[in-house]
């Protein structure tokens, strides 16, 4: 399960090259949902996490918790078997059942991924085209596909799935050449939530006994 949370979070970059759009209403819906976003400090959101690849007969799932900064390269991802945390320079990620805590340094290119930008995928780097809407019970989604500018690398396409009425995305889905597809689905969004700034950085000695493996 690590393996599938450091493919999106941490290990996916995209290879973002340059700021194009090719569809005018996704890049008005879009900006409607970065001005609203924009306007929270910390947002909180449960979510599920799923890889999937059909050819390789593999689906896995995870649930977990995400604290973002909405305006800073901040995050904490809480999950049953691990942790990520950056406060923006650094990221620790802790493997509870080994008690190892490993540290790296924070990409900050602007290909890089990282929880910190999941909600703001698209605004670098993409080609956008809304593709109509969808209808799930009482909600309505606006269903916008996303192409990197750089067709080498492996991801090809990111769908986003937008609240309609609350301009928020609610699930994002990434589509790699080799078959992968990795889903995060939002559960809850809670904006402005109330956590302490300590929340972004992983406190050693909390953790007695654990492994610290210094990756910088």
């Amino acid at each position: 399960m690590k393996k599938i949370i450091l493919a999106l979070f941490v290990v996916s970059t995209l290879g973002l090259t340059a700021n194009a759009q090719t569809d005018a209403k996704a890049k008005a819906i879009l900006a409607e949902v970065s001005k609203k976003y924009r306007t929270y400090n910390i947002v909180k959101t449960d979510f599920t996490f799923t890889l999937n690849n059909a050819q390789a007969k593999v689906k896995e799932t995870q649930q977990g918790t995400l604290y973002v900064k909405a305006n800073a390269n901040k995050y904490k991802v809480a999950m049953t078997n691990q942790d990520l945390i950056s406060d923006g320079k650094v990221q620790w990620t802790y493997l509870k059942n080994d008690k190892e805590v490993q540290i790296t340094n924070v990409d900050n290119s602007s290909d890089a991924i990282n929880p910190a930008k999941i909600f703001t995928i698209y605004e670098k780097g993409f080609k956008y085209i809304y593709t109509g809407e969808s209808k799930v019970g009482a909600k309505t989604y606006q269903m916008i596909d996303l192409s990197p500018t750089d067709t080498k690398k492996n991801v090809f396409k990111v769908r986003l799935s937008i609240d309609k009425a609350l301009k928020q995305i609610a699930n994002v889905v990434i589509f790699e050449k080799n078959g992968n597809t990795y889903t995060y689905n939002v559960k809850t969004f809670t904006p402005n939530a109330k956590v302490p700034e300590t929340t972004f950085a992983f406190d050693t000695k909390k953790y007695p006994g654990v492994e610290v493996v210094d990756l910088r």
